[in-house]
């Protein structure tokens, strides 16, 4: 079983596209824990886990984030474009997807970094940094950041080439 197509079992088809799933999954769950470290690395004046710890309702939210952020990544996943009749190794290890996934995280990173500063640079009197002070924003602040790479991974996912 060499390549994928009309000659293989139904079941065997599902099986090989719910271990890419799984697969495309796990590299998604690597580029969220490298965003994760971005925020960390964009705002090392907020202690983020600590705070988020404080309050119940920030925990909450963050937990929410991560379910919606889940969600997104699953759901690009299972509905990522894929050409079934060549080989296995290229439908799992298909590297102008894979490539077309990280620049597409990257790309969109930095255009939310860039935008982030650009509104907070243009409202000066609205100070991004005060969040700190209460727990609830900053789980707030996180739960919208994991939103946002639930976006843009979905959007990379589910890119035709």
């Amino acid at each position: 079983m060499n390549e994928l197509g009309l000659s293989v079992p139904f079941w065997i088809l599902v099986l090989i596209w719910m271990a890419r799933t799984v697969w495309l999954v796990f590299i998604c769950t690597i580029l969220a824990w490298l965003g994760i470290r971005a925020l960390d690395a964009l705002t090392p004046h907020i202690p983020h886990r600590q705070r988020i710890g404080e309050s119940p309702v920030a925990t909450g939210l963050f937990i929410a984030g991560f379910f919606i952020l889940a969600g997104l990544v699953i759901h690009g996943a299972i509905t990522a474009p894929t050409v079934v009749g060549g080989p296995i190794v290229s439908y799992f290890f298909d590297f102008r997807r894979l490539g077309l996934l990280a620049l597409s995280f990257l790309v969109s990173l930095l255009i939310g970094i860039a935008l982030f500063y650009l509104v907070d640079k243009l409202t000066p009197k609205i100070p991004f940094g005060s969040i700190e002070r209460e727990p609830v924003a900053v789980g707030i602040h996180v739960f919208g950041y994991l939103i946002f790479f639930g976006l843009i991974l979905h959007a990379a996912l589910t890119t035709p080439l």
